[in-house]
């Protein structure tokens, strides 16, 4: 398996978008990675907008990037929360100063606005949040899939399939 050895952390809050969450992380699974769901706090629940239930293996406090290869950030209305924690900014932040992939899709573009790394980016996301990643500095694509050095960033569900295509092509690169 292409991904065998490949740490990835998923990023967990209440009401991430469903599809957004679990697809990738089931992707990279199927593909030999291991992925941690990390939240505020280990061992809880967290339910996306849907019901459908992510447990964290670890509280924010209790990673560093310096162990994973790669990071995702789901969308949802999770990443309006999982802004407001310096952990999680500081884990962005580190992986875009190591050059780890970086994946966003939908509305996980606020994440990364927090974590002020997308000056002088080309990115995508739901149009929604479009005036947000352009005010941030991006310049904002409508396609399904963005790619800018680690950055991997998509729109919305339909676009998952080429969305976690492109993120397993670079993280088996790295």
């Amino acid at each position: 398996m292409r991904l065998e050895g490949k740490k990835v952390i998923a990023l967990v809050e209440q009401d991430f978008e469903d599809l957004e969450l679990w697809y990738p992380v089931l992707r990279l699974r199927e593909e030999g990675a291991q992925v941690d769901f990390v939240g505020k706090t280990a061992n809880q629940i967290y339910y996306g907008k849907y019901g459908v239930p992510a447990e964290s293996d670890y509280a924010l406090a209790d990673v560093s990037a310096t162990d994973y290869h790669a990071i995702l950030v789901p969308g949802g209305w999770a990443p309006d929360k999982l802004r407001r924690y310096p952990e999680v900014i500081q884990l962005v932040q580190s992986m875009n100063k190591d050059k780890k992939p970086i994946g966003q899709i939908c509305h996980a573009g606020w994440v990364l606005i927090s974590a002020d790394i997308l000056q002088n980016k080309q990115v995508t996301s739901t149009p929604g949040i479009k005036d947000d990643m352009t005010n941030a500095g991006a310049t904002w694509v409508d396609k399904p899939v963005v790619v800018d050095g680690h950055l991997i960033s998509s729109r919305r569900p339909p676009d998952l399939p080429v969305y976690m295509k492109t993120f397993s092509d670079i993280l088996s690169k790295q």
